[in-house]
């Protein structure tokens, strides 16, 4: 066998601490894992959650001799399941060698943009979402009549009101907003009776946004959909995510690119290119458990509300 380098000669050289870089910038980059509740890491494809479907309901006793009420409670259960999320970035290596910047370095970012614009777009919007994963809150809010027009309120202040009313109807909390950029222009100067702003934009790095005192905010990864939603709020403990272990960040030398026909698109070892290959898998579920002050039937129940665009004629 001929000498030759192989890749476990190279190791010292290749930057695998892109690999951390990139999994924990993902969350920053997507809002709805910035809000939604995270999980222990999967240990496996899916997990079941129990969540209570039924409560106990007790009564008074008639007299010193009188029955007891019995009850009981239900339990049902929903899936997480872990779905992939991936990319590969090729580069010619000569591009590489010619650089005078770290040309990796400008990649990571930008895929854990383009992973946060995936994620937002499925949870948020329904866009490509895998069949396992529950339908898009902004969706499923609207069709569950969580919603309000803006415009129906006499401003986008009492349009917030009732939106967050819709939420606490059912015994729930707003505890944080999501929404459009455009959003940010309309909520600057809101003030209540007491002269106090209700919006409050971030001043400093690492301080959120607040409406109403909740974190607010602005997806600015080019998923959010203004056509459909202005803003969203809700009580986010009720929406789950978890992340399996096996993320995987490698870089190729020696693979082959096709499409979907089988059709190479590029062989990294003839054409002397190198490829990052990104794959994370992820899954999340609306665990939205009964409660005493729901007061609706399930298919009714949903601990999100949406603020939509002005109907227009209205």
């Amino acid at each position: 066998m001929p000498n030759t380098i192989v890749r476990s000669d190279a190791d010292a050289l290749i930057p695998v601490e892109r690999a951390s870089e990139i999994i924990q910038s993902v969350p920053t980059q997507s809002a709805a894992l910035q809000l939604l509740r995270r999980l222990p890491n999967m240990s496996a494809k899916q997990r079941d959650l129990p969540i209570l479907a039924s409560m106990p309901m007790a009564g008074f006793v008639s007299g010193d001799t009188g029955l007891k009420p019995t009850s009981k409670m239900a339990w049902d259960k929903l899936r997480i399941t872990a779905e992939e999320i991936a990319v590969i970035v090729p580069i010619p290596e000569a591009v590489l060698d010619d650089a005078e910047y770290d040309i990796w370095g400008e990649v990571a970012p930008r895929i854990a943009e383009a992973f946060g614009y995936v994620i937002d777009g499925a949870i948020l919007f329904n866009v490509d979402k895998p069949e396992t994963w529950p339908t898009g809150i902004v969706t499923s809010a609207i069709a569950k009549s969580k919603s309000v027009a803006l415009g129906t309120g006499v401003d986008i202040a009492a349009d917030v009101d009732a939106l967050m009313a819709m939420v606490e109807a059912q015994g729930l909390d707003v505890s944080g907003f999501a929404g459009d950029v455009s959003v940010k222009s309309r909520l600057r100067g809101l003030r209540d009776k007491n002269n106090g702003l209700l919006f409050q934009p971030s001043l400093t790095a690492g301080t959120p946004n607040t409406l109403y005192g909740q974190s607010l905010e602005f997806v600015k990864n080019g998923a959010w959909k203004a056509s459909d939603a202005l803003l969203m709020g809700g009580d986010w403990s009720a929406g789950v995510y978890a992340i399996r272990q096996d993320l995987t960040y490698k870089i190729l030398d020696q693979a082959v690119i096709s499409d979907a026909d089988g059709k190479i698109l590029l062989n990294l070892a003839q054409q002397d290119s190198v490829a990052m290959r990104v794959v994370l898998r992820m899954g999340w579920q609306i665990a939205h458990p009964i409660n005493p002050m729901s007061g609706m039937a399930d298919e009714d129940r949903y601990p999100f509300a949406v603020l939509t665009p002005a109907v227009v004629g209205g």
